[in-house]
């Protein structure tokens, strides 16, 4: 029989392109994973990869075996919740979120994901959303919470399948003596020459800042960086800078500051959940699912109208939606 922990090893090889990428994704040391493949080449008596350099490729019979195995990698996670024992305890679903989202959404989901005697049914890790769509496509999470800005697009591998959770729109947030402060909206050219504090570079955050000023032959002065948006409040509040601020998550104002925003309502993201394709049937993916889309609700509802025209760049779509299962009883998942 081939050895299943070799396959996937191959397949995070595959995946990443490198050892050490694939020993990242699975939680192992790089030479666990060479000693994985390695028994899988033995047990298939063939090379499945070559050195070139400093790195790997893998071989013309290693590619053929990545990519069917990665199919068969994804039906036997498939079986396996097919198969789980519903009445047995569910393993913790391992969440991915980014920082405002965890702030500003998962706070009522964890609660409802816990049993009776208050035991966890799930885990949060805040990372970047890129980071957390690769997460949950390689398996290393079961849900990301992840979003797509208008000017900084987010794609989704074929193989996840994503949901609508909310809208959340960026305001520009400034001290409340400033010029602007009366404006109901903002023009985007009257922000041009202000002093701004901005999430660091590379950021998503940063980079919608940059979007900003494309069409205007102009850049932010970033006068001040930081990834706390309590800070870039503050700054705003002792007038040393303005900043852009999704609402999501974001703490309420004090007083001294305001946020308007953009005229032209174009810096809104859409929010969305993202699960692989194979855990669509988990009675725990689908509660998750909903207590998101009820807490997402009640952030913003309604898709805002600069947007209705714009699509989020997915994979293929899936031949049918996800089947709904019966509601759970009690605080049981799975």
């Amino acid at each position: 029989m081939m050895d299943l922990q070799g396959l996937r090893a191959l397949v995070a090889v595959a995946r990443t392109g490198s050892v050490v990428g694939a020993a990242d994704q699975l939680g192992y040391t790089p030479s666990a994973v060479s000693q994985q493949v390695k028994k899988l080449e033995r047990d298939l008596d063939a090379p499945l990869l070559e050195r070139r350099g400093r790195g790997v490729l893998l071989t013309e019979r290693g590619r053929a075996l990545a990519a069917e195995g990665d199919d068969v990698l994804e039906r036997l996670e498939r079986l396996e919740h097919l198969g789980s024992d519903d009445e047995g305890p569910p393993a913790p679903l391992r969440i991915a979120s980014f920082s405002t989202a965890t702030r500003g959404l998962l706070g009522p989901v964890l609660r409802e994901l816990r049993t009776p005697d208050g035991s966890a049914l799930a885990s949060v890790t805040s990372v970047d959303p890129f980071e957390a769509m690769e997460l949950v496509a390689t398996g290393a999470v079961d849900l990301a919470v992840v979003h797509n800005w208008n000017s900084v697009p987010l794609i989704a591998p074929a193989h996840v399948v994503t949901e609508h959770v909310c809208w959340d729109e960026a305001d520009v947030v400034l001290p409340a003596d400033h010029p602007l402060a009366g404006d109901d909206e903002l023009e985007r050219s009257a922000l041009v020459g202000e002093s701004w504090a901005s999430t660091p570079r590379g950021a998503i955050c940063h980079e919608a800042l940059l979007r900003i000023f494309a069409d205007l032959d102009a850049l932010p002065r970033i006068v001040a960086e930081d990834t706390d948006f309590a800070s870039l409040v503050e700054l705003a509040r002792h007038g040393v800078a303005i900043s852009l601020l999704p609402r999501l998550g974001r703490s309420p104002l004090p007083d001294g500051v305001v946020a308007r925003p953009l005229s032209d309502h174009s810096q809104v993201r859409e929010v969305r959940v993202a699960y692989r394709r194979s855990m669509a049937q988990s009675p725990g993916i689908r509660r998750a699912v909903r207590l998101l889309a009820a807490a997402g609700a009640a952030v913003g509802p309604e898709e805002p109208e600069a947007t209705r025209a714009r699509q989020w760049p997915a994979g293929p779509p899936a031949t049918t939606e996800p089947a709904e299962p019966p509601a759970p009883t009690g605080s049981a998942t799975g």
